[in-house]
């Protein structure tokens, strides 16, 4: 995907969030999150903002952390978290394309400015899931193609990192395959991160896990059940998925 989708992507997803989260309320619980209210989400969404928002408009180099979110609700902090979102999407805007600054996943970005507009336009339509489910509808699915950037992303890039938790005692296989994009990913888990090959490798899998992209999308990211006629084989790497795969 190009730059400018992931900031029209980003744009539109910060939107729809603050939009659902001012529908629901902001005292209401989220269940895709538990212990949270939608002033959480809103909190963690509006800080994850303003700290992305550092590292592209002045170029940190190292990394930084999370600025505290003010202790408002109702109103004032819906207009907080709309105007950090819209100053992390005019920074991504308006960056320069040879942008140096700070970046995290072990999965190499063609640049720094892609990884930040790929990682928040993801992080906010997750949590544009999250004010859906506050609010009690059916989430709005996200395009196919966005769909398995997100999946291609967690499974290659979250997942290989040191802190995973998703292990297993003896090697084990899972395929992933996204049905209406054509999208296929064989996971190799272990007592070690997982690794993640992109394409059907041949291998014999213990599990597989088929779909339309945006179910995978969203039950990958455990905002849905990764459950039903979709995941067959070994089911309990499922079951171990949503236990462990936390972000």
């Amino acid at each position: 995907m190009k730059i400018t989708e992931y900031v029209e992507t980003l744009a539109r997803e910060g939107g729809l969030l603050a939009d659902e989260a001012e529908r629901a309320g902001t005292d209401a619980l989220v269940p895709t999150c538990p212990e949270w209210r939608v002033t959480d989400l809103l909190r963690h969404t509006g800080a994850v903002h303003r700290w992305a928002t550092g590292y592209v408009r002045d170029g940190l180099l190292e990394g930084a952390p999370f600025p505290d979110a003010p202790e408002l609700a109702g109103a004032e902090l819906l207009a907080w978290f709309r105007e950090g979102h819209g100053e992390l999407v005019r920074a991504l805007a308006e960056a320069p394309e040879e942008l140096l600054c700070w970046t995290f996943l072990p999965t190499a970005a063609p640049s720094p400015l892609a990884f930040w507009a790929r990682r928040q336009a993801h992080e906010t339509a997750v949590h544009r899931l999250d004010a859906q489910a506050a609010r009690g509808v059916a989430f709005s699915e996200v395009a196919p193609e966005f769909a398995e950037d997100g999946v291609d992303e967690l499974l290659t890039g979250f997942h290989a990192r040191p802190r995973s938790r998703v292990r297993t005692e003896e090697p084990k296989v899972v395929r992933v395959r996204a049905a209406d994009t054509g999208a296929v990913w064989t996971v190799h888990l272990s007592k070690e991160p997982a690794r993640t090959v992109r394409g059907d490798t041949g291998d014999p899998a213990d599990c597989e896990l088929t779909g339309g992209a945006a179910w995978l999308y969203a039950a990958l990211w455990n905002r849905l059940p990764l459950a039903g006629p979709g995941v067959t084989g070994d089911t309990s790497l499922a079951r171990l998925w949503q236990e462990t795969a936390g972000i």
